[in-house]
């Protein structure tokens, strides 16, 4: 399968071949950091874009999972994932470059799969509403749709959008868990609001209400019940919806939409902890569920780099650094893959036993929300600066850390 991953060409990658005279750096050229990523990206999106471009997603998927419940939305959740943390790379659009040329390639798979996945006479039509775990991987998708507008949406063909229209508006007969849940509604209605100017308005804004008046102590927020649990499910779910949602209604003058100033504070408050928990050998933590959403953790830190709301303290090329030897951890061997090429439950391997019940193929597909990025320009400064040791590397190595530091609302 790897031969036929579109990976950057023989030519692009050698010019950084080294003669066996020369000094191997200590570290790599900061562009070489990027490179990995996009290969990285490759790596695990292409079998899902591609299966599903070809309409044998079903046919072809390996599926792992603990129940049979599962099995019917492993598909669709494996392509909401993908999607959802890949779509600002794609936002950026072709260009002359090697990695604009990948990029176009994955924009026609991107359009190709959508069109097959919300098509009833395809094989692989897979974006439907039952059962209700499925809710989850709408609200992913559409999140996807959001971060896209101009090179997915913009582009797909008018009887496309208007089947996706349905399909998200489908979603309203799910009943939503009164938890992080109702963010799912939220960001399926604020998607609907910014692509056809009509919502409900009441699903839009619930969550937010409940967020902002209920569930907030301090700066935390619970996920699976009144009582406090340890777990990712702010950096997996509940900020990056909620920072996205609240633009969307910033955006249409809609009251709730004024939380986003301190929404965006508080996210940057909890990317500076994200990333302070990178060990220097880029492992971390295994605190709570949804372990094997793998890199998927760091979806909150990715998306403060994206929308450059990181510490002032911190340099942004420290935050590449620290993802990148998470990325190189987890994903620099084949030992997450099976023979085909897909994602096998685990953490840093197959380890089927960490995974809850409700964990299926598809969901281990969440480790693309690393990739968010991706979608800053190859010249931005997250990209172009010099490598940094993040907090942990400069600490254990005996160089000056500043102390933690909470923000004064």
């Amino acid at each position: 399968m790897y031969n036929k991953i579109l990976f950057m060409n023989n030519s692009f990658f050698g010019r950084f071949k080294k003669n066996d005279n020369q000094v191997i750096e200590e570290q790599p050229p900061v562009w070489e950091d990027r490179i990995f990523w996009v290969e990285t990206l490759q790596k695990i999106a292409f079998p899902v874009l591609n299966n599903l471009k070809k309409e044998s997603l079903k046919k072809n998927m390996s599926i792992e999972s603990f129940s049979s419940e599962s099995n019917k939305f492993a598909h669709l959740e494996a392509f909401s994932n993908v999607f959802n943390g890949i779509a600002p790379w794609l936002e950026l659009g072709p260009d002359e470059s090697e990695e604009g040329k990948i990029r176009e390639k994955y924009i026609v798979l991107t359009l190709k799969a959508i069109s097959n996945a919300v098509n009833p006479n395809s094989k692989d039509y897979i974006l439907f509403t039952e059962p209700k775990q499925s809710l989850m991987s709408m609200a992913l998708f559409a999140q996807g749709l959001i971060r896209s507008k101009t090179q997915i949406w913009n582009n797909l063909p008018m009887d496309v959008q208007a089947r996706v229209i349905y399909e998200l508006k489908n979603t309203r007969i799910i009943a939503p868990y009164e938890n992080h849940w109702l963010l799912f509604t939220s960001m399926i209605e604020a998607t609907l609001l910014e692509f056809t100017g009509e919502c409900d308005r009441e699903r839009l804004t619930y969550s937010i209400r409940k967020f902002r008046d209920e569930w907030y102590l301090g700066d935390a927020i619970y996920a699976d019940g009144p009582e406090f649990d340890v777990n990712y499910y702010n950096s997996i779910f509940i900020h990056p919806m909620l920072n996205d949602i609240l633009k969307v209604m910033r955006k249409y003058g809609i009251n709730e939409g004024e939380l986003l100033d301190v929404q965006l504070m508080r996210s940057s408050r909890y990317a500076s902890q994200l990333e302070r928990i990178i060990s220097p050998e880029g492992t971390y933590p295994l605190l709570g569920k949804s372990m094997a959403y793998r890199t998927g953790i760091f979806h909150l830190l990715a998306q403060a780099a994206l929308f450059k709301i990181l510490p002032r303290n911190m340099e942004t090329s420290q935050v590449r650094s620290a993802l990148t030897k998470v990325l190189r951890t987890q994903f620099g061997g084949h030992q997450n893959f099976d023979n085909n090429g897909w994602l096998t439950i685990g953490l840093n391997g197959r380890q089927a036993e960490i995974a809850e019940k409700d964990i299926n193929t598809g969901s281990l597909y969440g480790c693309c929300a690393i990739f968010l990025p991706l979608g800053l320009s190859f010249n931005d400064s997250f990209w172009v600066g010099p490598f940094e040791e993040w907090t942990t590397l400069k600490a254990w190595n005996g160089n000056p850390v500043e102390p933690d530091q909470s923000i004064d609302f």
